[in-house]
């Protein structure tokens, strides 16, 4: 099958979900809602509330890949479709209760997601093995220059039914053999390859009809966010340090404002409840505050619930947390870091514009120098204020390398807009109940010396 037969096929797969979706919620309004509102809609507004729940359904599928039956396995899909039908029918029961006389019964939207859930279980185990029944795994190869690896991550995420890798060289060994290698190949992994190099395999794929995956280095997410210029009649790339519209942060501020103010008013019971629960197991302190970077390196404390014994750090030395097994994490702080409670005391940060709700997650002042001894470009994550949640955050896991967070912070820092901040906040949604998201490292590990070796060897 060529590419628009592949993609016209994906796509008429991906419509007979939403419209499985978008029926169920049609049947619920028509059977449960639609002639109880104050003033009943001609047939035409019905149609209207039935069609936002297809609007919605369809940006929240987006923004957590609810449809990627090509690369997720068939419990991240159903997980991905569930949220985003329950984002949906939320959104509209509130909507059907501004519309109504009386507060409307949620069981019918309630029954709704159920039944959705349901098709979306099914759906993604059809779509899956149709997927592969059809289309093949694509014979692949793994191009490296220091970061090799990447056909175990393939197996790793189950993405060996994708990608059949055949050939696994370095860039000289590819180059040194007039990429002969790569005859019959139809997808290449192209892993931390020196910019001259990579062109002259990304020309020979693109000739080819050979579909490259990148997996880019520092310099590259820097000229991602470069803007097209015209300079004596030639094009060029103007790459600047990180220079938002004043209108994009004007808006992200107000935004802040609202946001942590009305989440501090709704959820102040629930903090009560923690700071009560913290003290009465061992007596200690209510809160935890450490010092952090926020842009252009102004230090500021950040604050959150205390879930570690108070004598943590008694030797002054700084670790990652190594899970669910750290014995320093209290029982009170094993379930407020799991539901992610602990971070909500940052709500106060943001308010006092320390921080925002959405940029790269705060470091220390002395791990961040020491991250800087190996892999100097990590203070260019400091060019936007610190930020509650990120791209890093939703993306990667909290022990993924420093090297690697750079890199999804300055993809963040390179396309700064109001849009995708939303995104990332509704995408951490996602995340909070993926225990992959809050892994530990290795026991005793420090956090200057998680993966240092990784970090070292990025930009060689």
């Amino acid at each position: 099958m060529d590419g628009m037969g592949y993609r016209a096929a994906l796509r008429l797969v991906k419509l007979i979900n939403v419209a499985v979706m978008t029926a169920a919620f049609g049947a619920c309004w028509y059977l449960a809602y639609a002639d109880n509102i104050r003033s009943p809609f001609y047939n035409r507004g019905n149609w209207v509330v039935i069609a936002i729940f297809t609007v919605l359904y369809l940006v929240y599928g987006r923004i957590y890949d609810a449809f990627k039956v090509s690369l997720y396995r068939i419990h991240e899909m159903v997980y991905s479709q569930g949220l985003s039908v329950v984002l949906s029918d939320a959104v509209l029961y509130v909507v059907i209760w501004l519309l109504n006389k009386d507060i409307p019964p949620v069981w019918p939207l309630a029954l709704c997601a159920a039944v959705q859930i349901a098709a979306a279980a099914l759906w993604s185990w059809a779509a899956h093995r149709w997927y592969f029944a059809v289309f093949p795994p694509r014979r692949t190869a793994v191009i490296y220059d220091r970061r090799a690896g990447m056909e175990h991550l393939i197996r790793q995420y189950g993405l060996d039914k994708k990608f059949d890798v055949a050939a696994t060289a370095t860039v000289e060994e590819c180059l040194g053999g007039g990429m002969q290698m790569l005859q019959g190949i139809e997808a290449v992994f192209l892993c931390g390859i020196h910019s001259h190099e990579r062109n002259i395999l990304l020309k020979h794929c693109v000739a080819h009809g050979v579909q490259a995956y990148v997996l880019p280095r520092i310099g590259d997410l820097l000229i991602s966010g470069a803007k097209p210029v015209h300079l004596f009649h030639l094009p060029m790339l103007q790459v600047t340090r990180y220079e938002p519209a004043p209108e994009y942060l004007l808006l992200k501020r107000a935004f802040d404002l609202l946001v942590s103010g009305v989440a501090l008013l709704v959820l102040s019971p629930l903090m009560v409840g923690v700071a009560i629960a913290i003290k009465a197991y061992d007596g200690g302190p209510v809160f935890y505050k450490q010092r952090r970077l926020t842009k252009d390196g102004k230090p500021f404390f950040v604050h959150k619930f205390r879930s570690m014994r108070v004598d943590a750090e008694k030797d002054g030395v700084a670790r990652l947390s190594t899970g669910e097994k750290d014995d320093r994490i209290t029982p009170v702080g094993q379930f407020i870091r799991k539901v992610r409670i602990d971070e909500l005391p940052q709500l106060l940060d943001i308010l006092k514009g320390d921080m925002s709700l959405v940029g790269p997650r705060p470091e220390r002042p002395e791990i961040a120098a020491q991250y800087e001894q190996t892999l100097p470009e990590f203070a260019l994550r400091l060019q936007a204020k610190a930020g509650l949640t990120g791209y890093a955050q939703v993306y990667g896991k909290y022990n993924t390398t420093p090297y690697d967070k750079l890199q999804m912070d300055l993809m963040y820092i390179a396309h700064p807009s109001f849009m995708e901040d939303l995104r990332i906040i509704f995408a951490t949604i996602k995340i909070l109940f993926v225990p992959e998201s809050t892994e530990g490292v290795a026991e005793g590990q420090t956090t200057a010396q998680a993966d240092a070796a990784q970090t070292q060897e990025g930009e060689r």
